[in-house]
């Protein structure tokens, strides 16, 4: 049986060379895979006409700036001289359309230019995705699962091509859940520290020490908060998580041996918590609105010196006060009765999200006669498409995976299993409230690195112990599993990265009508 500080340290990772080795190197093959041929389409794909012209303007003005309409032919040619001189009203906070005009910057303003900061943020998600998943699991080799399968996912593939802000968002929501549970050992550790300096098997009722610098907690809500400025909707996952890290708190003291002083945990632990994780996140939220706040010209900028009188502005001064007014209309843009009145061919009720019921179509130009680039096709056309689509086997093993994590969770009372469920509950739900407006699968990017994290350590489970006797067969039949989803990866990447198919080629791909 346990002594207390060896239940305390039970998570300790023992395998910290090897853990790194097997990061670096799915990072590197993922990122191998994701900037090969960047550029292509050479063309402004979908939502790209809103944040790559919004990164441009933000980072070369300090705001978004209005465009001329249907300037996206002048600026594929080089031709920039088509920015009015209007600011722009934008629906979302500024960082992930600064990191896209950071990549411009350094790139220039062409596709491989507004698509280089999503590739490497893609990337740096797989490396998130790892170690979260190592340290939950307790096992490198279910991190290394985890990241591989997310290497090989459409929908990160596709995501980490395109200057979108969802996997900005999505990558500093995962390295804020990898910071918790690092402060969970953290502080686990630190308990078991102070036992082993005092020379007691435990604290004997007594509260324990404070253990208010919490350096992975800090981190954690820089993370939330960069997660934040880019897409609201991480506010959720916020939510939850720090409920979760005061629970977590709480059972570590009273495994400590605090008995009923654990609970004063909530008056210690839980305010420290609110502090390092919501407190902090504030200020690096602010921080991202930096240039709009220092310009003259940005979108209703001057709102709280032209409205000295209202409440807000009285309050808090007229900058703060036209920065609330933004993000008032900025709400009221995506709950208002515009937003429930419109339509899109490609809206995707967040009910089939988890099953890729409808996929978005992301790039289709048109179909491409046979002798035009390269088109052999014989009494059929081709085609060149994006589809943001997940790799099918993955995401219905995945989902299967879910199931079976909620089970672990609360059946066999596996604490870890938790974490993905909590996840993609508070990333997946809230959209219900929404559903009566467009919403897209691409949203989705969001729960990705929690499925597979979740498909993971069940097929750790699956796996079992390395001395079972039919481990070898085990073994087989997970990598088996893998196998089809990197053939089914390879299968449908022609349509995640725009190649010429004949339209038979295609309509393969396309397994259910709602795929189309």
């Amino acid at each position: 049986m346990l002594t207390t500080t060896e239940a305390l340290e039970e998570g300790r990772l023992r395998d910290p060379r090897a853990g790194w080795a097997v990061t670096l190197a799915i990072t590197a093959m993922a990122f191998v895979l994701r900037i090969v041929n960047l550029g292509h389409p050479h063309a402004i794909m979908f939502d790209e006409t809103y944040y790559a012209k919004d990164g441009w303007t933000l980072v070369q003005f300090g705001y978004e700036m209005d465009w001329e309409e249907d300037t996206n032919d002048e600026i594929l040619a080089g031709n920039l001289d088509v920015i009015t001189d209007q600011a722009s009203y934008v629906v979302h906070p500024p960082l992930g359309k600064m990191l896209i005009g950071w990549g411009e910057q350094l790139f220039g303003m062409d596709p491989f230019g507004w698509r280089i900061a999503a590739c490497v943020f893609g990337t740096l998600l797989v490396f998130f995705t790892i170690r979260m998943a190592r340290r939950l699991s307790r096992s490198t080799l279910v991190g290394a699962l985890a990241g591989l399968l997310l290497t090989f996912d459409g929908l990160a593939f596709v995501m980490s091509r395109i200057a979108l802000l969802d996997g900005f968002q999505a990558t500093f929501a995962v390295a804020a859940i990898s910071a918790l549970l690092a402060d969970r050992d953290w502080f686990r550790q630190r308990l078991a520290r102070h036992l082993r300096a005092t020379g007691k098997p435990d604290l004997d009722g007594r509260f324990g020490p404070l253990l208010l610098w919490r350096p992975w907690r800090i981190l954690a809500g820089i993370a939330f908060g960069a997660s934040i400025a880019v897409k609201w909707n991480t506010l959720y996952l916020l939510a939850v998580f720090g409920i979760v890290a005061v629970v977590w708190d709480l059972g570590a003291r009273r495994l400590a041996g605090a008995g009923r002083r654990g609970w004063w945990s909530l008056l210690v632990d839980a305010p420290a918590a609110f502090v390092q994780l919501v407190v902090v996140a504030v200020p690096v939220y602010l921080a991202s609105w930096y240039r709009w706040i220092g310009s003259d010209g940005g979108w209703d900028r001057q709102w709280g010196a032209t409205h000295p009188d209202d409440p807000v502005v009285r309050a808090v001064g007229e900058t703060l006060g036209s920065l609330w007014h933004y993000h008032v209309a900025m709400y009221n843009f995506h709950t208002g009765d515009g937003m429930k009145a419109a339509e899109h061919p490609y809206e995707a009720h967040p009910a089939g999200w988890l099953f890729m019921v409808r996929p978005i179509g992301i790039y289709a130009p048109g179909s491409i006669e046979p002798g035009e680039q390269g088109c052999q096709a014989v009494d059929t056309t081709c085609l060149r498409v994006v589809s943001g689509m997940g790799t099918p086997l993955l995401w219905w093993l995945a989902a299967a995976a879910l199931v079976a994590a909620l089970w672990f969770w609360l059946g066999r009372r596996d604490w870890r299993f938790g974490v993905p469920v909590l996840a993609v509950a508070a990333l997946w739900l809230p959209w219900f409230q929404y559903a009566e407006r467009p919403l897209f699968f691409f949203y989705a990017i969001m729960l990705v690195p929690f499925t597979v994290t979740a498909l993971a350590m069940v097929i750790g489970k699956v796996l079992g112990h390395s001395h079972r006797p039919d481990r070898r067969f085990r073994a087989m039949a997970v990598g088996i599993a893998v196998a089809l989803v990197i053939i089914n990866f390879a299968f449908i990447h022609p349509v995640l990265t725009g190649d010429l198919m004949t339209r038979p080629e295609w309509l393969m791909r396309m397994w259910f009508g709602t795929w189309i």
